[in-house]
């Protein structure tokens, strides 16, 4: 039986000392995903302590799966990114009247777990239409769609972009926050028969790229013009044919690179139509920029989603026990929508 941690001030229930989570055993494939007894998390300062209801699943867990991204010094070792959870303890300068409530969080490390901690500053209230599985399919997704789209992007009213990858959890929703944004969006993806419900989410054009040259897609819908902003998960030689496909000043964010990080760029194209290339990841950006991040998120978009203007779409919710077979499942490529994991 588990030691049980004392009752503190800060929180409601006895807790055990040790939980079963998913961590990798050795970088590889979906099989060294595996359950292991780690201590269950304290909250420090600014932090509160979650009961997990769902945790989503992202593909920078699968690359830290492989070795390829490590979880900075001091974070756990188990995996995921984004929860959902009732709040159980506070630390030291969090309001103890959040303990019992419902919060989505964006988290370093540890949400494929019964308990995670969180900044609160990096949470936030889940709205009541959200269920707990849904709350936890977003927060990743708004962070990387709210910096790469709008702040790097800077996509505006009135503005056309190019998002690939539409089928997965942050391409479906950079469809619906670029269309509430105002914008013209032609999406791109493998399978027409997600074009439907694509342009109910706020797709204007779709694009089957197996069957189409998108290129010429976009110059013909545009008018010759161009997009003005690019969203790519892509990379490789795809990012050549994005900027073919660009406007006069048009902005292009990568987010992945599924086809390589490598890629040729010819210099005079970017001076002579003044394009610009952006990039970024999550995870090293300060706790003061996420915290940036977050309070633009709750101004602009919490609403949206609170009006059900904007909703994640689920694929499949597997038990906590199941990892191994939604990491597999997410690199199959046919998933639609965000991948939640349930204790």
């Amino acid at each position: 039986m588990s030691a049980v941690s004392p009752m503190t001030e800060a929180t409601t229930e006895a807790l055990p000392s040790t939980m079963q989570a998913i961590v990798a055993r050795e970088p590889g494939d979906a099989s060294v995903l595996v359950l292991a007894e780690r201590p269950v998390p304290q909250p420090r300062p600014g932090e509160v302590l979650l009961r997990v209801l769902a945790a989503g699943i992202n593909r920078p867990d699968i690359m830290q799966r492989q070795g390829i991204a490590k979880p900075a010094p001091g974070v756990t070792d188990v995996l995921g990114l984004e929860v959902c959870g009732e709040v159980v303890a506070c630390g030291p300068g969090v309001d103890t009247a959040l303990r019992g409530t419902r919060r989505m969080a964006l988290v370093p490390g540890g949400g494929y777990a019964p308990w995670c901690v969180a900044a609160v500053d990096h949470s936030f209230a889940v709205p009541a239409r959200l269920t707990d599985a849904e709350a936890a399919a977003l927060p990743e997704g708004l962070f990387t769609v709210w910096h790469n789209l709008f702040e790097l992007g800077r996509l505006t009213m009135g503005e056309t972009v190019l998002i690939h990858g539409v089928t997965g959890g942050i391409g479906s929703l950079a469809v619906q926050m670029a269309h509430a944004a105002g914008c013209t969006v032609i999406a791109t993806a493998s399978d027409e028969a997600c074009f439907a419900e694509l342009k109910a989410m706020g797709a204007d054009l779709a694009i089957c790229w197996p069957t189409t040259d998108f290129v010429q897609a976009c110059l013909d819908f545009t008018g010759g013009r161009g997009v003005d902003v690019v969203l790519d998960i892509v990379g490789g030689d795809y990012v050549r044919r994005n900027l073919q496909a660009m406007a006069f000043g048009g902005r292009h964010v990568s987010l992945s690179f599924m086809q390589g990080s490598a890629v040729t760029v010819e210099l005079l194209t970017l001076m002579q139509r003044q394009l610009s290339l952006h990039s970024s990841t999550m995870r090293p950006q300060t706790h003061a920029e996420k915290t940036r991040m977050a309070q633009a998120i709750a101004r602009h978009v919490l609403p949206l989603l609170a009006s059900g203007r904007i909703a994640p779409r689920l694929h499949a919710r597997l038990p906590l026990a199941q990892a191994a077979q939604a990491h597999t499942l997410l690199e199959s490529g046919q998933v639609f929508g965000k991948l939640v994991l349930e204790p």
